[in-house]
């Protein structure tokens, strides 16, 4: 049996509620999952599914309603507490796109964990003005958009996909069979041809009914969707090179749609639900798989597709030169390279189908229809005034040549006027908008939450296996493993693109098509993971959230690119030991680290081939990418026990500090903290140069050391107009700041003897410190989860930090109601700590926790700590506040490229509210 390319899924972190009782156990109530379809579908073959086992469940019509969700519990958990006020019922959703060529399949499967309930995060909610009121909880249903793509002709391996993953019963464990009613009744819906004509056959082998929805509705919505949620969605495609376009969500109407599938769709959207399809072709992916057979003998799409990398048309194609000598006919424009007849050189040669490579057909073929496709749409925009053109369907399919024949023609009809786009889930729009029509049960309200994309590898199908619960077999994990430990960085392996060579229509220039094997896998659809995370805010003290821009480092320049994939992948053999130690270096946890780093040079490999193959990449997203990795092969916390060595190590040394800063002047004792976080920001387990340092004595000698050589002036040092802002001139004491974000680094020295001491003197000076850190580890960064006990600890030697602990409710075992303003320190500015709603070394303030975004409302001064965050992302970021970036740049590229300086150079970069 053939095995189907799954495709990298779209994660969604969903919802579960409790499930409603039906009213009567007797009564059928459909359970629906949704399809859509092409104009025709072809072949049959028979699978070995017994009717008898089908299973039927009474259960209510699954809804998802997210309206005033919050979040509740600790963001430390893989899954977090949702509340859901309105929310009742259990969700399953399946929906496929069955074409006349191909079916694409999307499906959603989940995960649970039990909520928790964090007086800390309460108290701290209810300081910060977040309340939930009497709501109900319910635990979240962690999932994800699985996308898979089978041949129509072989229907019967998705029949038997869906069986062995359940998926016709929403996911269940087969197990649960014998709990459910036998007069449970599966609706899927259904549209265009392969849903009419295979309706009987899902009938008799999953015993499902199809429900059919419009095609166009689907396209459509899919779209709409993919345009609004997916910040990197849409992109241009010329000589071989993508560029992504940012699309105005105000602006994104009228567009033109071309769905190229079997045949073409041209559809004319003017907005949500407003559309009409205007034009279309029956020349089109259909065309070229059915004439590619027949000429080539090719058995699949795929390879279709990839003899054209190989071919050379000029041996079938009639060129303008053919006619005219040679020659150009320059008095109309068409050079003598311009195709004037597609095969047209096949009427005057004495020559059979076989004296033909059939690289050169596929790639003749591959041109003709490419290009009537992009001349039809360009006269269709021109029609109606369009300026804005989407490609999609799976005629395209990622192939670099296919984007490029259709822009080459976009832009010659055009004078370069106008620009061809497409779009990365290309294939799935149908089958995504099939999901989507579930927006009557509430999944409308996906549009209003952020959507963050990942990019695991995803682990394969394993054939007529029935696993239980979706992802969750061990042989299936393990098989997920081997993969990576067997082929390494083969099994992605890139698409080369060759420089710029033969001409085709209208004398536009196109690439030569040579190169490498075409990718029919996954990652060819350069389709991620979408989470869908309602806690996920725009930071609201962003001067200009258009304007913004995380990433420092530009990684377009190729020789930038390369120098930080080397630095990554010199990095990967230390980070796989802390990673297996991390795990007791069991035999498990040395298969997953192979396979993690073997997993992680395949994406570098990949990226470094095609740098926008993930979307716009900058080094924060590849440090992201590292930590998803790290964490999709079960890597929870590589640098667990190195940040409890360092934190007990810090933690001993904290009271001398303390009196040490207690007998200073307030200049002197100012200017030293400041000195200290740059000190002590020397640990860094990400950067080499600091891992070296490891090795020339104790975490306390290391910090004494880096902070004796704390000389001014720094690199860039901004400190006297912080000094003057914090003490002021002379007599003129100016106010404190109301409230301080302090974004924390490292744990360990970092935090315990740079950021503390810090903070505890804006608490002395009356302002409100939060402590933000991440939500998930990354390298041996400090978590929210593990603030709380170091503070804890800290706060044994000092009334200062206690009080304010206790106030911010970080202390629970002497946890006060500090609303009622009748304790004794209930008068004390609070210490808190926060989530930011990310799990990497850098951040993107535009994705931040709900948490973070209702605590800097009140802030007016923010503090960026440590490379990640204050230089390789937000070091050109502009505030509504003030703003104090700090970080000792650890890496001599960056120095030199940054601030024109050198290695342990430091920044204290200070810019008042904008």
């Amino acid at each position: 049996m053939a095995t189907p390319t799954e495709d990298p899924v779209l994660e969604i972190d969903g919802i579960k509620g409790e499930e409603e009782e039906t009213e009567e156990n007797n009564k059928p109530i459909d359970k629906v999952v949704g399809v859509v379809g092409e104009e025709s579908g072809q072949g049959e073959r028979d699978m070995a599914l017994s009717a008898g086992s089908l299973i039927h469940r009474s259960g209510s019509r699954p809804q998802l309603d997210l309206s005033k969700a919050a979040i509740q519990g600790n963001f430390e958990e893989r899954n977090p507490t949702i509340l859901l006020p309105n929310q009742s019922d259990d969700i399953f959703h399946l929906a496929l796109d069955i074409g006349g060529s191909l079916i694409k399949l999307v499906y959603f499967s989940r995960h649970e964990d039990e909520a928790s309930n964090d007086k800390r995060k309460k108290t701290v909610k209810e300081r910060l003005g977040i309340s939930n009121g009497n709501r109900r909880s319910y635990p979240i249903l962690g999932g994800r958009l699985h996308f898979v793509k089978f041949e129509t002709s072989k229907i019967n391996d998705c029949l038997d996909f869906i069986y062995s993953k359940q998926l016709h019963h929403g996911g269940m464990d087969s197990r649960w069979h014998s709990e459910l009613p036998v007069d449970y009744n599966a609706v899927i819906k259904a549209t265009g041809g392969g849903a009419y004509k295979y309706a009987d056959l899902f009938k008799e082998r999953l015993g499902v009914s199809l429900d059919k929805e419009d095609e166009m509705n689907c396209l459509v919505a899919g779209a709409n969707f993919l345009l609004k949620a997916i910040r990197h969605e849409a992109f241009t495609h010329v000589e071989g090179q993508k560029e992504f376009v940012q699309i105005d969500h105000n602006e994104l109407f009228p567009y033109l749609l071309v769905n190229i599938g079997s045949g073409v769709s041209m559809i004319k959207v003017d907005g949500d639900g407003k559309f009409q399809r205007v034009s279309g072709t029956n020349v089109g992916g259909g065309t070229y798989w059915g004439l590619g057979k027949l000429l080539t003998k090719c058995k699949s799409f795929d390879e279709l597709l990839e003899l054209s990398q190989k071919g050379d048309n000029r041996t079938i194609d009639m060129l303008v030169g053919d006619i005219y000598g040679g020659m150009d006919y320059a008095k109309i424009g068409l050079s003598a390279s311009t195709i004037a007849s597609s095969f047209g050189k096949a009427i005057s040669e004495n020559k059979e189908l076989e004296d033909y490579r059939p690289e050169d057909i596929s790639l003749s073929l591959l041109r003709m229809i490419s290009y009537n496709i992009g001349q039809i749409s360009y006269l269709n925009a021109i029609r109606f005034g369009i300026k804005r053109i989407f490609f999609g369907g799976f005629f395209i399919r990622g192939h670099a040549y296919t984007m490029d024949t259709i822009s080459f023609a976009f832009h010659f009809w055009s004078k370069g006027e106008m620009q061809a786009m497409f779009l990365r889930h290309e294939g799935f729009l149908g089958a995504l908008g099939a999901f989507m029509s579930y927006e009557k049960h509430g999944l409308d309200v996906l549009m209003a939450h952020q959507l963050v994309e990942r990019f695991p590898m995803g682990a394969p199908y394993t054939g007529g296996k029935i696993h239980g619960p979706p992802l969750g077999d061990l042989n299936e994990k393990i098989s997920w493993m081997e993969k990576f430990v067997q082929k390494g960085t083969e099994i992605t392996a890139p698409v080369p693109m060759a420089p710029p060579g033969t001409t085709g229509l209208g004398g536009f220039e196109v690439p030569l098509s040579k190169g490498g094997i075409l990718r029919s896998d996954a990652s060819a659809l350069n389709v991620g993971v979408l989470h869908l995370v309602p806690s996920l805010e725009v930071f609201p003290l962003l001067a200009d959230l258009k304007m913004y821009e995380p990433n420092t480092i530009d990684l377009s320049d190729h020789n930038e690119l390369e120098y930080w994939f080397t630095v990554l992948s010199e990095h990967l053999p230390d980070l796989v030991d802390k990673a297996v130690a991390s795990e007791g270096g069991t035999d498990d946890a040395k298969i997953r680290g192979d396979a993690f780093a073997r997993a992680f040079s395949a994406h570098l490999a990949r990226l470094l081939e095609e740098p926008a193959a993930y979307g716009k990449l900058g080094l924060a997203n590849l440090l992201e990418l590292r930590e998803e990795c790290l964490r999709e092969f079960q890597f929870v916390d590589a640098y667990r026990s190195i940040k409890q060595r360092e934190n007990e190590a810090s933690l001993a040394v904290l009271p001398d500090l303390l009196m040490e800063l207690d007998s200073m002047s307030e200049e002197r004792r100012l200017l030293t903290l400041i000195e200290g976080v740059l000190a002590a920001n020397i640990f860094d387990w990400g950067a080499r140069a600091c891992v070296d340092l490891y090795h020339k004595g104790t975490i306390i000698e290391i910090y004494r050391m880096s902070r004796n050589k704390m000389q001014r002036p720094w690199r860039v040092d901004d400190f006297d107009v912080f000094k003057e802002r914090m003490l002021g001139s002379g007599d003129k004491k100016p106010a404190p700041h109301r409230r301080a974000l302090l974004f924390v680094d490292n744990a360990g020295a970092d935090v315990v003897l740079g950021m503390l001491p810090l903070a505890r003197e804006f608490l002395r000076r009356g302002t409100e410190v939060v402590l933000v850190a991440n939500s998930l580890p990354a390298l041996n960064d400090v978590t929210a989860m593990e603030l709380p006990d170091i503070v804890a600890e800290a706060a044994k030697h000092c009334d200062i930090l206690r009080r304010a602990a206790e106030a911010g409710g970080l202390l629970v075992d002497a946890m006060i109601n500090t609303l009622d303003g009748c304790k004794e320190n209930s008068c004390s500015v609070p210490l808190m700590v926060v989530e930011n709603g990310c799990g990497s070394p850098c951040i993107d303030l535009r994705q931040v926790s709900s948490d973070l975004a209702a605590a800097a409302k009140d802030a007016d001064l923010i503090i960026l700590e440590g490379m990640g965050r204050a230089l390789h992302t937000n070091f050109n970021a502009q505030f509504k506040c003030d703003a104090l970036k700090l970080a000792m740049v650890k890496n001599q590229r960056l120095a030199e490229k940054l601030i024109n300086g050198n290695i342990y150079d430091c920044v204290c970069r200070y810019e008042p509210a904008s």
